[in-house]
């Protein structure tokens, strides 16, 4: 008889190509992962996977049947899912996936009031880059993710709850320092900073400014902490959304910041799901905390 843990071992195997690296995402060991692979390629009487000592192939017939097996394990998620949202008890989890550019400014601001508010929720949140949420989201290892639009969220549904422009942040001692607007035109290209390929806010950027992806960059950096602190040096200048600003910057005097004078919103913040995700409840009330959250930040 198949079972759900011989399928979780089995797509931990297909995710990784790599015995030993699934049996440790499994938490089990090697033979214990290997004999429950050979036990349900015995039962289904087929091969799922051609191994040796040097790589593990999915085999054709192994393809259909883990694409079935991944409908399956959503399909039992989505099963406790519902009974956990509506067994009228107060307290469950929610797993969240948010992106780097957002994290850091987002959580400061909702979390504490979240806690408070919601005592009973259990968090599990996880930080990564959009298209890795996208299929963990997919896949049914994270419950939902915050991401930052426009961006290509597949065949998810998401919905957005805030939306902020750009801001410029140069030294003091830039030409165009001390500007409260500033239009794309006026930055200087060979001196703009931005954070490197696979962030969607270098996208979301470049989309503001109508700056060409071929262009050229003075340098680029994996975290907007990164490029503030290189700002600092007169290494040259950045742009940061408006939910970052006070973290990134706050009263720093050796910086100046102008707002972006470009049509907007330069980006928005959504709540990613599956289309068949059994928590909508949760969905909503977290879309209206959040909102009401950014609201009254937005006000100081």
């Amino acid at each position: 008889m198949l079972t759900l843990k011989q399928i979780d071992y089995a797509l931990a195997v297909a995710k990784n190509l790599h015995f030993k690296k699934a049996a440790d995402e499994c938490f089990i060991s090697p033979s214990t992962l290997s004999n429950a692979i050979t036990e349900l390629e015995t039962q289904l009487g087929v091969k799922i996977f051609e191994r040796s000592n040097k790589k593990v192939i999915v085999t054709n017939i192994g393809q259909e049947i883990l694409h079935k097996a991944k409908n399956i394990k959503l399909e039992v998620r989505n099963i406790h899912e519902l009974a956990q949202h509506n067994s009228g008890g107060h307290s469950h989890s929610l797993s969240i996936g948010i992106i780097p550019t957002i994290s850091p400014y987002f959580l400061p601001i909702v979390l504490p009031k979240l806690q408070k508010e919601f005592s009973n929720l259990k968090l599990k949140l996880e930080e990564g880059q959009s298209r890795t949420l996208i299929n963990r989201v997919k896949e049914g290892d994270l419950d939902m993710a915050i991401l930052a639009l426009p961006y290509d969220v597949q065949d998810l549904c998401s919905f957005k709850f805030w939306e902020e422009d750009f801001f410029w942040v140069s030294h003091r001692l830039n030409g165009n320092a001390g500007k409260s607007e500033i239009r794309a035109s006026e930055l200087q290209h060979s001196e703009l900073m931005l954070l490197e390929d696979g962030h969607c806010l270098k996208d979301h950027i470049l989309d503001a400014c109508n700056i060409s992806s071929s262009s050229q960059y003075s340098l680029k950096a994996s975290s907007l902490n990164t490029l503030i602190q290189l700002v600092k040096g007169e290494m040259g200048s950045t742009l940061v959304p408006k939910m970052a600003l006070k973290e990134l910057v706050g009263n720093t005097k050796d910086l100046s910041v102008s707002h972006l004078n470009e049509p907007g919103p330069h980006r928005e913040i959504a709540l990613v799901i599956r289309p068949n995700y059994a928590g909508m409840k949760s969905v909503e009330m977290l879309l209206d905390f959040f909102k009401k959250s950014l609201k009254e930040f937005n006000k100081n």
